[in-house]
């Protein structure tokens, strides 16, 4: 048994949750802050169910059938690893701040889920990607469209990074670095040199990164991906400010707002990842009454991917080509163990042509 401590100081579920929320702010999204208190409510509204109304109380035991509760309501052992794993990350800051018995969160298990349960098989493949490019350079040329894809495709990047990108962060000539060179931030001498192509990441708090200031990142670019968006910059792009006198990358001609809004471009992905748009239904259905080309419904189409099946297909591809975790990591802003766990789809046959060809680069001429 857990021994208790004199020295616990006494709070409430809620507010103790709220307390470690509040201390995320300045490293967490607020989407992600959202995600974690929607876990942690279904742990709230049990203690209260069960009149635990100080943390102080709480036992392994509680938690075990708090764990219990939520199995026997039939979910799926994915989502009870988020919430449980959410709740253990909680339960060991409220040991931080004497909330909780000294020793509680190493007593609490985490579901264990396997890989196949963890990942999102729905990533786009590189074979979908690179048709889809194919067909975006031959029928949509220098449009938002393939500018977007470009970039989802090539950087691996989150929905909100995309969207927060301004023409001031694009640098595809050497001219561009000019905007660099008296920033408190940027290494001088690195800057001098640092070669061209690239976007940079930048962390705003009307367009904020997922994890703000430690998601801003340069992204280098290949010169043809550079290119293709440069066109959509020079024939197709509406100017125009948003509401905060920016100049956004992906504009849009509508609303109040010039920059292009998140379901706006989750909308344009979907489109361009369904088959039909470029060739034949693959299943069967008749393109002319077909509910996922109405509009707002495009996600009904099977085949049509969101932008993160596109970040997991992009970060897979890395790997599959042979990219160290911790390269895709810094480029992707994620943790080598994320990126292990919740994005290597590998294709065997690909993972071991690019061991042999890593293996063949040490091998003695």
């Amino acid at each position: 048994m857990i021994g208790m401590s004199d020295d616990l100081e006494p709070i409430a579920p809620q507010e103790a949750v709220d307390l470690w929320l509040d201390r995320l702010q300045s490293t967490r999204a607020d989407e992600t802050l959202q995600s974690y208190r929607y876990r942690l409510k279904p742990f709230v509204q049990w203690c209260k169910q069960e009149g635990i109304d100080n943390l102080n109380d709480l036992t392994s035991r509680d938690v075990f059938q708090f764990d219990s509760a939520r199995r026997a309501e039939g979910l799926k052992v994915s989502t009870l690893n988020n919430q449980i794993g959410t709740l253990k990350q909680f339960i060991q800051f409220c040991e931080r701040i004497d909330a909780v018995p000294e020793g509680l969160p190493a007593k609490i298990e985490v579901p264990s889920v396997e890989l196949a349960d963890r990942v999102n098989d729905e990533l786009l493949s590189a074979e979908r990607a690179e048709t889809i490019r194919e067909n975006l350079n031959r029928y949509a040329r220098a449009s938002r469209r393939q500018a977007m894809f470009e970039l989802l495709w090539h950087t691996g990047c989150r929905l909100g990074g995309l969207r927060g990108l301004d023409l001031r962060d694009c640098f595809f000539e050497e001219s561009d670095l000019e905007r660099l060179r008296h920033q408190d931030d940027i290494d001088q001498a690195a800057l001098e040199q640092v070669d061209v192509p690239f976007i940079y990441f930048r962390h705003r708090p009307e367009t904020p990164l997922k994890n703000k200031r430690e998601g801003e990142r340069p992204v280098a670019l290949s010169q043809t991906v550079a290119d293709r968006v440069q066109e959509y910059i020079d024939v197709h792009r509406v100017e125009r400010q948003d509401s905060n006198d920016r100049r956004p990358l992906l504009t849009t001609e509508k609303g109040d707002d010039g920059r292009a809004s998140k379901s706006s471009i989750r909308r344009e992905i979907y489109i361009m990842t369904q088959p039909c748009h470029w060739g034949s239904c693959p299943h069967d259905r008749d393109t002319t009454n077909c509910e996922a080309l109405e509009h707002t419904l495009e996600a009904r189409c099977p085949s049509s991917r969101s932008p993160h099946p596109i970040r997991t297909g992009s970060i897979t591809h890395m790997r599959d080509e042979g990219w160290p975790p911790e390269v895709v990591a810094e480029r992707v802003n994620a943790t080598p163990d994320v990126i292990r766990e919740h994005y290597d789809h590998p294709d065997p046959i690909r993972r071991m042509q690019s061991r042999r060809d890593f293996l063949s680069e040490g091998d003695p001429e």
